[in-house]
């Protein structure tokens, strides 16, 4: 199984329901500790992306760039840029869709959020998910596994942000008073790599 046109727009058609479904909750997340605007934001931007003709693409890495600058234009604040730019390294890495191919797209997607936000883990944002996914994909054997691995380790990362001091974005600015507030962009980021567990995987492809 590799990820091809058919098995991306998948995985964005599948995010992008997921976050609708999700958007008050990631709203809520937000209003705790930032613009209360990420799950609209969001919502917003997949929408647009899910809007996308595949059909129009020949192949994964160039409907995965259109999605990538799609999030960049539609989205408000730095989910929209930080999004985006993983969209667009991922795209710009994830050759054959094959699982090493895909370890690649991963960690281009990662190092490309770690430069737009200048953050790292334990600074509480969406790479304390993210990095740890990535890790546990590179880790693991065959793309199945990669994948489910991803996904457990984003939602683990999560919550063990959960506690810490935010040391970057808005939440940042309540110091002490961000402690024990699950962070928005790392929770929607375990949606992303849960969605790419249900979709890119076994008979979906």
């Amino acid at each position: 199984m590799t990820l091809n046109l058919e098995t991306a727009a998948a995985w964005m058609s599948d995010y992008a329901s997921v976050i609708d479904e999700n958007a008050a909750m990631l709203t809520d997340l937000d209003r705790q500790t930032g613009d209360a605007d990420h799950g609209s934001n969001m919502q917003r931007g997949m929408k647009a992306v899910a809007a996308l003709d595949p059909s129009e693409f020949d192949d994964a890495a160039a409907y995965l760039k259109k999605a990538g600058m799609t999030l960049v234009s539609t989205v408000g604040g730095a989910s929209g840029p930080l999004y985006g730019t993983f969209l667009l390294r991922f795209a710009g890495a994830v050759g054959d869709g094959g699982k090493d191919a895909l370890t690649a797209a991963f960690r281009a997607g990662l190092d490309g959020v770690v430069q737009r936000g200048k953050a790292e883990v334990g600074d509480k944002t969406m790479v304390d998910a993210l990095s740890p996914a990535v890790d546990a994909f590179d880790a693991a054997g065959s793309l199945d596994e990669a994948l489910n691995a991803a996904a457990e380790a984003a939602a683990k990362g999560r919550d063990e942000a959960t506690p810490l001091v935010a040391r970057k974005g808005r939440a940042s600015y309540l110091g002490e008073r961000s402690k024990d507030h699950q962070d928005p962009g790392a929770t929607s980021l375990t949606l992303l790599l849960e969605s790419a567990a249900r979709t890119l995987v076994g008979d979906s492809a």
